[in-house]
């Protein structure tokens, strides 16, 4: 074999070698970021696993103190709804995108209802305690309504937790939409120069009102986090997020809009938005687009 030929078998070695090399690097890349996309998935489920049962305990809760049988029948409904939707949770993979998506669904349906009825409740405990306030000026009746007092306060500090359940808020009408440098919507991934988010937080009445930092993730198709370049807590753990925004919460529902700046080649595929507030995930959809 002459030199020349030697130099050619060289040269594809090397290329081979480092193609090897490559292709390692990338398959090393792509395992790591589906495993954190796996332990994300794994903790949401667990959050939401654990909301759930404190959901049904708040029922039970809930019924001790309650006289009207039609409310506890009503109440029961709801917990025996609550528990099933626990049961199909438990059974489902974390992987299972779909099914994690509708039991998250499903999950501020009972929120939304349960908040209903801690609002009739304290409503009804309001009533009551007026009526104690009056009895309190019955001397013949002070021991006895002393006594009542104290049962409502306990009622009253367990109520307080149901409230700040209650008052967890929820985003709806999640949207995606990439925009080129004109600023004009399209629909592959590739031609877009912003990421334009846009969601509602939903009225809510037992929510308290102040100022409240709002977090968005954007995850790519390969299950990589466009990063923003800060961290949020959720579930014990600092999560980084794509982009904030600091919002004035007066319990009415608020439009919110936010952009991110592409400064990398996007690919086609399932993008997926996860919205978080008060160290809580408030909200979650996953968008396809063109290649």
């Amino acid at each position: 074999m002459n030199k020349k030929a030697w130099i050619i078998v060289i040269l594809l070695v090397i290329l081979l070698l480092a193609g090897i090399g490559y292709l390692g690097y990338s398959l090393k890349k792509e395992k790591k970021a589906n495993q954190d996309m796996q332990e994300l998935a794994a903790l949401d489920k667990q959050e939401m696993e654990k909301e759930y049962q404190d959901f049904a305990a708040q029922y039970s809760e809930m019924k001790t103190f309650i006289k009207n049988d039609s409310i506890i029948a009503e109440l029961t409904a709801e917990q025996e709804r609550t528990q099933k939707l626990l049961e199909e949770l438990k059974r489902t993979h974390a992987s299972d995108a779909a099914e994690i998506t509708r039991l998250k669904k499903e999950l501020a349906t009972v929120r939304a209802v349960l908040r209903s009825y801690v609002i009739q409740i304290d409503s009804l405990n309001r009533l009551n305690q007026n009526l104690m306030d009056e009895n309190d000026r019955v001397r013949s009746q002070l021991a006895e309504s002393n006594q009542q007092n104290q049962e409502l306060t306990s009622q009253k500090a367990s109520l307080s937790e149901k409230v700040a359940i209650a008052a967890q808020l929820d985003a709806s009408g999640i949207r995606l939409t990439p925009l080129n440098k004109k600023g004009k919507a399209v629909k592959a991934m590739k031609d877009a120069r912003t990421l334009d988010v846009s969601f509602v937080i939903t009225k809510n009445v037992t929510a308290s009102n102040g100022t409240r930092n709002v977090y968005v993730r954007i995850t790519t198709p390969e299950g990589e986090l466009l990063n923003g370049g800060g961290t949020f807590e959720y579930a014990g753990k600092q999560l980084a997020w794509s982009m904030r925004k600091a919002i004035e919460y007066t319990g009415e529902e608020t439009a919110l809009k936010l952009y991110w700046t592409v400064n990398e080649y996007l690919s086609g595929g399932q993008y997926n938005v996860s919205i978080f507030c008060d160290g809580q995930a408030i909200g979650s959809r996953n968008f396809t687009f063109e290649k």
